[in-house]
């Protein structure tokens, strides 16, 4: 309806097709009996590369955001062994102070 296409709106209904759907077809699939205009299938055809493109991008930012937190995940789990590890120094002079009185 955005690309002034109201008069497809029926037959993509009647067949089910729906935006997900929509994104699957391609030139030809959109030939039968869907668009019958070469003029109207163009212009989806378009809008559907845009909206892929779009898609792939944000795709592509959220598998980057997923890494950079799974890095600083392990980043944390990394400083909090290292705290483990190490011998903490007030509890250990307050046990060489014990022993030596």
């Amino acid at each position: 309806m955005s690309l002034n296409l109201e008069q497809y709106v029926s037959e993509f209904s009647a067949h089910n097709v729906n935006g997900e759907h929509l994104l699957q077809l391609d030139g030809s699939k959109l030939k039968c009996p869907r668009l019958t205009s070469s003029q109207d299938r163009a212009v989806v055809k378009k809008k559907l590369k845009e909206m892929k493109a779009s898609l792939e991008k944000a795709r592509k930012a959220q598998e980057k955001m997923e890494k950079q937190r799974e890095k600083l995940r392990k980043k944390e789990q990394e400083q909090l062994q290292r705290k483990s590890k190490k011998p903490d120094k007030c509890s250990s002079d307050a046990t060489e102070g014990a022993s030596e009185q």
